[in-house]
């Protein structure tokens, strides 16, 4: 096994992990704001769909940074992206000067949607906590 192939899903986990983990407390610290946002897009219930949000961007990032389940929280962010890249980066509703911005999210979340597909299938790989707990499985048994 290689370097590459022994670190690369850990630094690939890092790097995807950060996205959400930033983004949450983020959240967190703007929450009126970010609610107010949501409300003027026509999100019912702003404040809920925030804290489920953030509690998912933070949860679900940990998850994948630790490799904890890491195939539930890939799931989880597939499903949650469709609607939120839909709803927020609605690039061809976008007028002439937020066009580009919006089709640049736009194509992020999708790019974020097949890490998240290729992490279900996969798994967290090598230096996960799920890995851990399978080795600490295996040698109680």
């Amino acid at each position: 096994m290689t370097s590459f192939e022994k670190f690369g899903p850990l630094f690939g986990r890092v790097l995807i992990a950060q996205i959400f983990l930033i983004a949450g407390f983020g959240k967190i610290a703007h929450f009126a704001q970010t609610a107010g946002y949501m409300s003027s897009m026509g999100l019912p219930m702003a404040d809920v769909l925030l804290t489920l949000t953030i509690a998912l961007e933070i949860g679900g990032g940990l998850m994948i940074l630790l490799g904890f389940y890491t195939r539930y929280a890939a799931i989880a962010f597939f499903f949650w992206l469709i609607p939120v890249t839909l709803t927020f980066h609605a690039f061809w509703h976008a007028d002439a000067a937020s066009m580009q911005n919006q089709m640049n999210n736009f194509m992020k979340n999708i790019a974020i949607m097949g890490t998240m597909v290729y992490l279900a299938v996969h798994g967290s790989g090598s230096f996960s906590l799920r890995q851990e707990c399978r080795k600490d499985q295996a040698e109680h048994t």
